[in-house]
C-alpha cells in the first residue's frame, strides 16, 4: 500500500478520534472539575494530527523538488 494514502487515511481517522476526545472533555467539564487525564485526553491525537498534517502539507513540495 502507498504510504501517502495510508498516512492520509490515518489522518482522517485520528481527526475523528480527536473530535470524540474533545467532546468527552466538554462533557466532563460540565460535570464539575474533571481529572487531569481527561483534559490531556485530546492531546495525544492532536500531536498525531500535527505530525501527519505537516507531512501532508509538505508532500507536494517534496514531490516537486524530487521532479526537478
Amino acid at each position: 500500500m502507498n504510504w501517502n494514502l495510508l498516512i492520509r487515511q490515518g489522518h482522517r481517522w485520528i481527526s475523528i478520534l480527536f473530535t470524540l476526545a474533545v467532546l468527552v472533555n466538554i462533557v466532563a467539564m460540565t460535570q464539575g472539575q474533571p481529572p487531569i487525564w481527561i483534559g490531556l485526553l485530546a492531546l495525544f491525537p492532536l500531536i498525531l494530527l500535527l505530525v501527519s498534517g505537516l507531512y501532508l502539507f509538505a508532500l507536494p513540495y517534496i514531490a516537486r523538488a524530487r521532479r526537478g
